[in-house]
């Protein structure tokens, strides 16, 4: 009985093992599964991004009267055109990203701040002695800041990352990624779209071109 009783945790263990190894070996025989493609890459979010950006670029070559901001001082036409492509694709993400959101929510900041600034009286230029004092601030919270301790390499890198992709300044670095591959095919996916729109306009206005009439009027008969 006694050495019955003591076989058997042996007998467990060995039975446990014998468990995980075939779990083990059906989980290496198991294929990986297919990565899944990104939303930007679908023919469905292209051609949604290729209509609210045509959309968005008719609204800017109609002037600023019928944008919805029509109160601000109209940027340049290339700046213009820019903001708009953005805007369409913040659009067309639907807000479920942290970029998409700065996005559009800068557009609504900046018609505040010129609305602000037209009820806002013109404020008297600063003196030179006000200059000095904001440049010697300013040079000492910098010499504070580099006496102070050294940032690590990877969080320099991550702050400079949160500079370039758009309302990512404060996220958490897997978060910051995640964004930041998000935006990378958002924007590839936009050059592809203004790509093939400038060459259908391209395409357009050289069959519309004056030279292709004249030319067929000028043939004999």
């Amino acid at each position: 009985m006694a050495s019955t009783s003591s076989s058997t945790p042996a007998a467990e263990v060995e039975v446990e093992e014998r468990g995980r190894k075939r779990k083990r070996a059906a989980g290496a025989a198991e294929p990986a599964a297919p990565a899944q493609p990104s939303k930007w890459r679908t023919r469905r979010e292209h051609e949604i991004y290729s209509s609210k950006l045509l959309e968005a670029i008719r609204v800017v070559r109609a002037g600023p009267s019928a944008a919805a901001g029509a109160a601000a001082p109209a940027p340049p036409r290339g700046r213009a055109v820019r903001e708009a492509a953005d805007r369409a694709l913040a659009v067309a993400a639907r807000g479920r990203t942290h970029w998409s959101r700065a996005i559009l929510a800068s557009r609504r900041r900046r018609l505040q701040a010129a609305h602000r600034a037209r009820l806002r009286a013109p404020a008297s230029p600063p003196s030179r002695h006000d200059a000095a004092a904001a440049s010697a601030s300013a040079a000492s919270a910098s010499a504070a800041a580099a006496k102070g301790t050294a940032t690590p390499p990877l969080a320099r890198k991550a702050k400079v990352l949160g500079r370039l992709v758009p309302g990512c300044r404060k996220l958490s670095f897997p978060t910051l990624l995640s964004e930041t591959t998000d935006y990378i095919a958002a924007l590839q996916m936009q050059v592809r779209a203004m790509t093939a729109l400038a060459e259908a306009l391209s395409a357009v206005s050289a069959t519309s071109s004056p030279g292709a009439g004249s030319s067929s009027s000028s043939s004999p008969p």
